[in-house]
């Protein structure tokens, strides 16, 4: 029997173990896509205990927790840290099976050198030594970033966001730079509460009166040259469903003015405004070398009275199963027409899409970039052992896993940067099974090559964007 999650952890064969060893263990963190708030790094926030470092703003503890009946308000309430933390510790054990249980280890090993389990039992000791080691300046937010070796973040920021945390960043002596990424979903939904005081907000913003869609466009393009002179050269778009309707200027034009007048627009209608406004940003983002994401297949805030009471993002979303394959299929045509769709990273949160974003990637490839259109990593609820599994064995079967842009955090957590060694040790175990399966030769230079490509160098070729 092995030992528990030792140096060895997920490796089941020679080949595995060395390609980590050797060749991913120590390659540095590219993170792409994160939740983390960026005052906190320009401040270098310290954090009062090893709770609110693991437990704030974690919505996937919290899942765990309400799911072991533990009461709301050791999750998201007023009870104190400690009290959070127990509660926790003694929720943990059941997570046999569950990435939980996995993370928190690797957090606990990585962070604070604490290889002891977390139980109940264990709770108070190990919150003591972590808070001890929490009270000194390596272990501050900025510590933390680069205790794992990243070497790039990008935030997610909204259009109308002054991005003033990030030009403080900018001016600090870091081992690591941190750009903004934009994540325009306010603009594109028209259908939701709150559209109209955005577009107030954007007009102030922009300096632009966003009174039609002629007007609303050279707004969005005044903070996209905004964000590319911050450093910007991402998109992020959370689609849940793809929504595509065949549409020109004159229709959204009226779409927007219909919303604007405080008047409710039809399902259609809505589509009809965010395709033509998604198709316009894809030629935006064409022209300034950006790459779009696009995060399909949530279903979110299900629960309404914990929606009322706490708002989005705190652990009510679920796996949506619309159907996604000839809505998206329109929309990247659309874009691709003109010759102006950008690169791309499609991220489906249903597994059952697995082979449908392994397939589209094919439609759109070209221009002599290498995997222009990218199968995302196992995003949120597929962001564990079988999910990142079946996901590169569908992009490996389909497409080019050699040329994938491999894995990010997309976590409000400063010490979720484990999430990407669990990530490199399946990688590791999955072509190490290939190898001594014999469908894939011993030649240690090309699976070097490809592995320390997954975990870092694929990225910084593929966005561009300047790391320390």
């Amino acid at each position: 029997m092995k030992p528990f999650m030792d140096a060895d952890f997920l490796l089941e064969n020679d080949v595995a173990k060395k390609l980590y060893h050797d060749y991913a263990e120590n390659m540095p963190i590219y993170d792409y896509h994160c939740h983390i708030p960026p005052a906190q790094i320009a401040e270098n926030h310290q954090f009062a205990n090893i709770g609110e470092l693991m437990l704030g703003g974690d919505h996937y503890k919290w899942r765990v927790m309400l799911s072991n009946g533990v009461d709301d308000n050791l999750c998201r309430g007023n009870a104190s840290w400690l009290e959070k933390w127990k509660a926790f510790a003694a929720s943990l054990k059941y997570c046999v099976g569950n990435p939980m249980y996995h993370w928190t280890h690797l957090e606990l090993q990585r962070v604070f050198g604490i290889y002891d389990v977390l139980n109940e039992k264990t709770a108070e000791d190990i919150w003591n030594r972590a808070n001890e080691l929490l009270a000194k300046e390596e272990f501050r937010a900025r510590g933390l970033v680069e205790k794992f070796g990243v070497k790039l973040v990008c935030t997610t920021d909204d259009p109308v966001d002054d991005l003033h945390y990030h030009k403080e960043i900018a001016q600090q002596d870091n081992s690591f730079v941190v750009y903004p990424a934009w994540r325009p979903d306010k603009l594109l939904n028209i259908d939701r509460a709150g559209f109209v005081d955005y577009m107030n907000t954007l007009s102030r913003v922009s300096g632009v009166q966003c009174l039609n869609i002629e007007a609303l466009m050279q707004a969005v393009e005044t903070r996209l040259d905004y964000f590319h002179e911050n450093g910007a050269r991402l998109s992020d778009h959370a689609l849940d469903t793809v929504p595509y309707q065949k549409t020109d200027a004159a229709t959204a034009d009226a779409v927007l003015k219909k919303a604007l007048s405080g008047e409710e627009v039809t399902k259609e209608e809505a589509e009809a405004y965010k395709t033509y406004v998604l198709v316009e940003l894809g030629r935006l983002y064409k022209a300034r070398g950006w790459v779009q994401q696009y995060h399909i297949g949530a279903m979110r805030n299900n629960n309404p009275r914990m929606f009322e009471k706490y708002g989005a993002d705190v652990g009510f979303d679920s796996i949506d199963d619309t159907c996604i394959a000839e809505n998206l299929s329109h929309l990247m045509a659309d874009q691709e027409r003109a010759g102006n769709l950008p690169k791309t990273i499609l991220y489906c949160l249903n597994p059952k899409d697995n082979y449908v974003i392994g397939t589209m990637l094919g439609n759109f490839q070209g221009e002599g970039i290498p995997g222009k259109i990218q199968f995302g990593s196992g995003w949120w609820f597929c962001d564990q052992q079988f999910g990142m599994i079946e996901q590169m064995k569908s992009l490996a079967s389909l497409g080019l896993l050699g040329r994938f842009v491999g894995m990010l955090t997309d976590s409000r957590s400063f010490i979720s940067y484990t999430r990407h060694e669990y990530f490199r040790r399946i990688l590791c175990n999955l072509i190490g099974h290939w190898v001594e399966n014999g469908e894939y030769p011993e030649d240690y230079e090309t699976l070097g090559e490809i592995v320390k490509g997954i975990c870092y160098n694929n990225a910084v070729a593929y966005f561009g964007m300047d790391v320390k």
